[in-house]
């Protein structure tokens, strides 16, 4: 296979792109950045498409509920439903009704539309107004963060709450000259203040997201490819479910933090467009 460097950086001898059947992609930094759908996005899934090869969209931010995802891709001009978007809440829920059943009162530190998601799935939530004991302590990427609300999630984690994190990432991508601190800074900081770090953290790398795609497609680990912008989540997630890990260089990792990181991703690319074209080529020769 001819590949043209810069575009393509690493490619794995062992890797058959024919025979990959299902992509997994990561959300901000690789289909698009805050607001700003790469250029090349739609093409790429339409190329998916003419391929017959299906997708999933997978993120760890959680300071959206799943319906208001699929309410942002379609407003930025992607075909979404709600059976291909998959969210780290959503995989916070999953695990509360698997591991806490009994458990209903939750102290959430997250936006809105976050808090709206648990109290559709039947949770309740204590407010610091009232002073309402929870039964847990739930982190998530919180764009409405307050101090106040901050102050009173470490009180509770400083009581020994159960606590989880909803996903483990320091910052989220943004095309706004901003650094957004995201669930894994506020756990950080929680911790410095109540010497704490969470019970569990779920979202990526956690490999029980994946797990559950895999089962659901019928599919093999080779033919399906976690797609994503950050070394310690999206591409450690496809080591440790010992799938295909393409990490895309238009998000947060460089090509010289995957050389440091030593990790052996097989695919090592640009964007996106860029995977849409080897696809392609591979199944050409495959005809």
């Amino acid at each position: 296979m001819d590949l043209h460097p810069p575009h393509c950086h690493r490619f794995a001898s062992h890797l058959d792109l024919a025979k990959i059947r299902h992509i997994v992609f990561d959300l901000d930094g690789t289909l698009y950045r805050g607001s700003t759908l790469f250029d090349y996005t739609r093409a790429t899934l339409d190329t998916l498409d003419s391929l017959g090869i299906g997708y999933t969209c997978l993120t760890n931010n959680s300071s959206l509920s799943a319906k208001d995802y699929l309410h942002k891709i379609t407003k930025l001009g992607l075909r979404g439903t709600s059976d291909n978007i998959f969210t780290s809440s959503l995989a916070t829920i999953a695990y509360l009704k698997k591991h806490y059943p009994m458990l209903k009162k939750l102290y959430v530190l997250g936006t809105q539309s976050l808090r709206n998601e648990f109290l559709e799935y039947g949770y309740t939530l204590a407010t610091e107004v009232n002073g309402e004991e929870p039964e847990m302590v739930i982190v998530a990427f919180d764009t409405t963060l307050t101090f106040d609300r901050l102050c009173k999630a470490a009180w509770w984690v400083k009581q020994g709450k159960p606590y989880i994190a909803t996903h483990p990432d320091k910052i989220c991508p943004t095309d706004l000259p901003l650094v957004l601190v995201d669930c894994g800074a506020v756990c950080a900081c929680i911790e410095n203040a109540t010497g704490r770090a969470p019970d569990i953290v779920l979202g990526k790398p956690d490999r029980v997201m994946i797990d559950g795609i895999i089962e659901k497609h019928g599919l093999q680990p080779n033919e399906i490819a976690m797609v994503g912008d950050r070394l310690y989540t999206d591409m450690e997630m496809a080591r440790q479910a010992g799938i295909v890990g393409v990490l895309v260089l238009s998000g947060e990792a460089t090509l010289e933090d995957f050389v440091k990181s030593g990790l052996e991703t097989e695919l090592v690319v640009d964007n996106i467009a860029v995977l849409a074209d080897l696809l392609t080529m591979a199944h050409a020769l495959t005809d």
